[in-house]
């Protein structure tokens, strides 16, 4: 392949709190939803306690990084760990923490690329307001957001807000909403939504304000969906699938404003959320500096009719939450043409390459991938290899497509893989693995937790070492 990445190219690998970390009360870590909703299956997969157990092995790990070659390392800070109950006192040993982690990165030539939230809020803001649901939880994290900054914005420039907002809102346990009627459901979570919206343009602010030469911008679940049909109908149901689970997403962060089609939505569901005065010339005011999407797969639509029991805008869940259906609007179909993963995503390097363009066609921004992958069960043989040459041809697929993105004149400044090493998956426990590192443990057993490179970590090393021309 000619050369295709800009030399300051940054190669990483991600990724987050409650799947890598453990260590999940140690030091005054207070619980999360996370830890909440893992500990619900305990019994039949690990669970958030010890995870990956970087809080006890973190220079190792970091070691490893740097024999990688990585450029950055995407992880996310837990909110929990820093302020244990959201909202009260700060837990000076877990601001320690973060800056132990974060000076040895730079110590070994790694850049720290840091997301706040990543699907971890504090349990206590659960138990005290139904977190998103009410604006305390966002003037909770404006807060956070600032402890951050200013403990750790000297040295990290890098910053994301919550990762993929976009799908988490789509994911009742990942919410806190726990309700049985379905209009109740949808009207909490666009409530939540807004509040998400209001929290994360309070940090991009606070972030310009109190990082010299920062950065911030959101990490969202990119979404490109193929028309089932050439009918104009399923054509329509496509670009809605897209926009209904994605773009009003990126539209709110760019615009400060719902796009029209999705306030006709709310207003027709009745579920409009409560705003207040200065609302919107504060979502206006936040300017992103850059959209990180993370990808994985591609969908496919057909028109979904209304009927007498499914009015317009009325969801189902056919498979599941985060591929839901929408009366009036799209059905989730499985495209023909694509194989999948064992865990069902539908694997499509042109998908990559399509949403790249689309999204810096739309904004103009520079982009960055900081989650891709494929999540497979990996086989360790005897002499404790692991040859996942599957993992290689994905990716190698992947970064061709970046490749193309970037001579199509995206302006991409990064690939970020899922992940770094084997992490907890939140319905797969180890069984599911993305890393380029292999841990060994299952389940239940924890073994010795030993690292292992992978077939696809020296693959991947030689990518970065040659700037992407080895692909």
């Amino acid at each position: 392949m000619e050369k295709q990445f800009p030399e300051n190219f940054l190669w990483g690998a991600s990724s987050s709190a409650f799947q890598i970390e453990g260590g999940w009360e140690e030091d005054g870590k207070g619980k999360t939803v996370a830890d909440f909703n893992s500990f619900k299956r305990s019994h039949i997969q690990a669970d958030s306690k010890v995870a990956s157990d970087f809080y006890h092995n973190w220079r190792e790990d970091i070691l490893l990084m740097k024999e990688l070659g990585l450029k950055i390392y995407r992880f996310s800070i837990a909110w929990a760990r820093i302020i244990p109950d959201g909202d009260g006192e700060v837990n000076l040993k877990g601001v320690e923490f973060y800056n132990q982690v974060i000076d040895c990165l730079l110590e070994n030539g790694i850049m720290p690329f840091i997301t706040l939230y990543h699907f971890d809020l504090p349990y206590a803001l659960v138990e005290k307001y139904n977190g998103w649901e009410s604006r305390e939880c966002v003037y909770a994290f404006e807060r956070y957001a600032k402890i951050c900054f200013e403990a750790y914005g000297d040295r990290v420039k890098y910053w994301q807000v919550h990762n993929e907002q976009n799908l988490m809102v789509r994911v009742d346990e990942r919410m806190n909403i726990y309700v049985d009627d379905a209009w109740e459901a949808d009207r909490m979570r666009a409530q939540m939504d807004y509040h998400m919206f209001l929290a994360h343009a309070l940090a991009v602010n606070a972030c310009h304000s109190l990082v010299k030469d920062g950065k911030i911008g959101p990490a969202v679940s990119s979404t490109c969906t193929y028309p089932y049909s050439n009918k104009p109908e399923d054509v329509w149901a496509a670009k809605m699938n897209d926009w209904f689970k994605t773009n009003y997403c990126l539209d709110i962060h760019f615009t400060g404003e719902y796009p029209g089609y999705y306030m006709r939505y709310l207003k027709l569901r009745n579920i409009v959320p409560v705003m207040e005065e200065g609302d919107k010339e504060l979502l206006k005011s936040a300017k992103m500096d850059y959209i990180a999407l993370n990808y994985y797969r591609t969908l496919c639509a057909r028109y979904l009719p209304v009927d007498e029991e499914h009015p317009e805008g009325s969801r189902v869940c056919r498979t599941n939450e985060v591929d839901f259906d929408q009366y009036g609007y799209f059905r989730d179909e499985k495209n023909i043409n694509l194989l999948a993963s064992e865990y069902g995503a539908q694997i499509d390097p042109m998908g990559l390459r399509i949403v790249l363009n689309e999204y810096y066609q739309r904004y103009r921004l520079p982009l960055i991938i900081t989650e891709n992958g494929l999540g497979t069960g990996d086989i360790l043989t005897e002499d404790k290899k692991v040859h996942d040459d599957y993992r290689i041809a994905y990716l190698r697929d992947h970064i061709k497509a970046c490749a193309l993105a970037i001579e199509d004149g995206v302006e991409l400044f990064g690939y970020s893989p899922w992940s770094v090493m084997d992490l907890l998956s939140s319905h797969q426990g180890f069984k599911k693995r993305y890393g380029f590192i292999y841990v060994d443990r299952d389940d239940h057993d924890l073994k010795q937790l030993e690292r292992i490179r992978k077939d696809s970590f020296y693959w991947y090393k030689e990518v970065i070492d040659t700037n992407g021309e080895s692909i």
